[in-house]
């Protein structure tokens, strides 16, 4: 049997540390590249050279900017549903567990991807993984981080610095935001999803690790992009017009 995945989009955020692009712009919505794209123009083209051609995006501040540029999405061939994030419940757990009731969101398979982050991700390789492990999550992971801060050693011997890294690579699982959901997954978020700022990775995760969940994790070894500030915009923005992405 056939299991029906759909793609959702979080794009309500009002990004504050892209102030001032931000003032101006839904953070998904700043062009980009060379053809001066939104962001989430570039995310709903790796969606749907995916084969997804069902997507959900959860919106919130200037909401409406996304509506009048998208519409329904058939100019694009895909099949774009909205959901509004509710405005007393802040975070990304709320505004999936929103989408779930509102019908938004209704499928076996959800594929989660945050609208500030932009990578090459293969997702039928994902789902093949997300499957063969009969998991109820799959988080997509980085093998390494760039701190964006100097690390000096300290010796005990004199307690003079010994030696110092501008910004070195640290071998770590590190999430991107990106994640597949099944149904167990889905469930668990309506369940906890609460009035307070709930979050994906702070609160859904870990509770379904508690409540015996299978998490497995899946290695992206391409470039991301996380743009949560304008040097990170400016740089990706540099990176898209010398370097067409290559899903």
């Amino acid at each position: 049997m056939k299991v029906r995945t759909q793609a959702a989009v979080l794009c309500g955020g009002r990004g504050e540390r892209l102030k001032p692009l931000t003032d101006y712009f839904q953070k998904v919505m700043i062009p980009m590249g060379p053809k001066k794209q939104p962001l989430l123009a570039y995310i709903i083209d790796l969606v749907t050279r995916h084969n997804i051609s069902d997507i959900a995006l959860l919106t919130g501040y200037r909401s409406q900017d996304i509506r009048d540029y998208f519409q329904d999405g058939s100019s694009l061939g895909v099949r774009l549903t909205y959901s509004e994030d509710p405005r007393d419940r802040k975070g990304s757990l709320n505004a999936a567990s929103n989408a779930l009731a509102n019908g938004a969101i209704d499928c076996e398979e959800l594929v989660v991807y945050y609208g500030d982050v932009l990578m090459e991700l293969d997702i039928g390789s994902l789902l093949k993984t997300h499957r063969r492990a009969e998991a109820d999550a799959t988080l997509v992971l980085a093998r390494k981080y760039t701190l964006p801060v100097g690390i000096a050693e300290v010796s005990k011997k004199d307690g003079m610095v010994s030696s110092f890294r501008e910004k070195p690579e640290v071998p770590m699982n590190v999430t991107t935001g990106c994640m597949v959901l099944g149904p167990r997954a889905m469930n668990l978020a309506r369940k906890i999803a609460g009035k307070t700022n709930t979050d994906l990775m702070t609160h859904l995760i870990p509770a379904l690790l508690k409540s015996g969940g299978r998490v497995a994790p899946y290695y992206l070894d391409k470039p991301w992009y996380d743009i949560g500030s304008v040097a990170s915009f400016q740089k990706l923005d540099r990176e898209l017009s010398l370097h067409p992405l290559n899903y």
